[in-house]
């Protein structure tokens, strides 16, 4: 089929190489504007254009689809583009654009969404990581038709995949990135034959967008839910807390028995055992501000603690 696609992070580029793989055609590509990145702060692609430039594909970058909106110059081109294109069906993936109704009712066959979870429980941005942070068992990937709504459409497949207690937001991605890419080219294959079911509505939760300010430990919440937390937010924006006054990223600790005021360090010298609101953490990775992620002994040897210490959420 004529398959345009809409999506910007690695998540959407592994699905959009699976699409062509499978010998369908791309007549445009949609994806977000170029964003500095690095030091230098130097115009980088997404990864989604990257990948449709390294094939050839036409690529459009509007910063906003809505012909009333700020950029109806940027609006009106993607709508010529894709009216030029003529898709039977889009296929969208981590776009970051709310697509109008324009947008849904213009292929053919309609717009179907590759999304992170088991709709309807975290609809929304950021589905991976809140389903890691709540401790959830499993999460999955749904194919849905588009609607007005925010991912409330019509499920035509869904597959679940276990969460391990290890997992952060980065190995997770990555397994449903290739579970998402697999599922949406089956649908595509079925198309004629899936029938949509809609979605039920006991079991509705939102994910909702992840805040920087989220990432800095308070030392009173529950051990096990700072532990989630910290695989959740990794890789972006990372958890952190303040030791001798700089500011230390946490990317791995595992729940232990303890007790204390909140923040108290418990053990020092070789470990690093923080009591919590219940029970204690031991900190088992760490990365000191400009520095890399270090085992907690080779941290330690340039960042010593002693049990009595008292830590804080963030750096002063």
């Amino acid at each position: 089929m004529k398959v345009a696609f809409a999506g910007t992070p690695e998540f959407a580029r592994v699905a959009l190489e699976a699409i062509c793989a499978a010998g369908h055609e791309v007549p445009l590509v949609l994806t977000q504007p170029d964003r500095p990145a690095g030091r230098g702060l130097k115009l980088q692609p997404s990864p989604v254009k990257a990948a449709a430039l390294e094939r050839g594909l036409p690529v459009a970058q509007p910063r906003s689809l809505r012909l009333d909106g700020k950029y109806p110059d940027d609006a009106q081109a993607a709508r010529a583009a894709l009216e030029a294109a003529a898709p039977e069906v889009m296929v969208v993936a981590a776009y970051g654009l709310i697509l109008p109704q324009w947008v849904l009712s213009l292929p053919r066959r309609g717009c179907l969404n590759i999304h992170g979870s088991l709709l309807p429980r975290w609809r929304g941005a950021a589905p991976i990581h809140r389903a890691i942070e709540a401790g959830d068992a499993e999460t999955g990937i749904t194919i849905m038709q588009m609607d007005a709504g925010l991912d409330t459409g019509a499920m035509l497949l869904a597959q679940a995949s276990p969460i391990a207690d290890d997992d952060s937001t980065a190995t997770l991605h990555d397994r449903l990135a290739a579970l998402g890419a697999g599922l949406v080219v089956q649908a595509l294959r079925e198309l004629d034959t899936l029938r949509p079911q809609p979605q039920p509505e006991a079991g509705v939760t939102y994910a909702h967008k992840i805040d920087k300010a989220e990432g800095a430990i308070d030392w009173a919440l529950p051990a096990a839910q700072i532990e989630r937390r910290v695989r959740a937010f990794d890789p972006l924006p990372g958890c952190s807390f303040a030791l001798d006054g700089a500011a230390v990223k946490l990317w791995r600790a595992r729940v232990v028995p303890g007790r204390g005021t909140p923040g108290l360090v418990l053990a020092g010298g070789d470990r690093f055992v923080v009591a919590c609101g219940e029970g204690a953490l031991e900190l088992l990775q760490l990365q000191a501000a400009g520095g890399r992620r270090l085992a907690v002994a080779d941290f330690l040897h340039g960042h010593p603690v002693t049990a009595g210490q008292r830590l804080a959420a963030t750096a002063a």
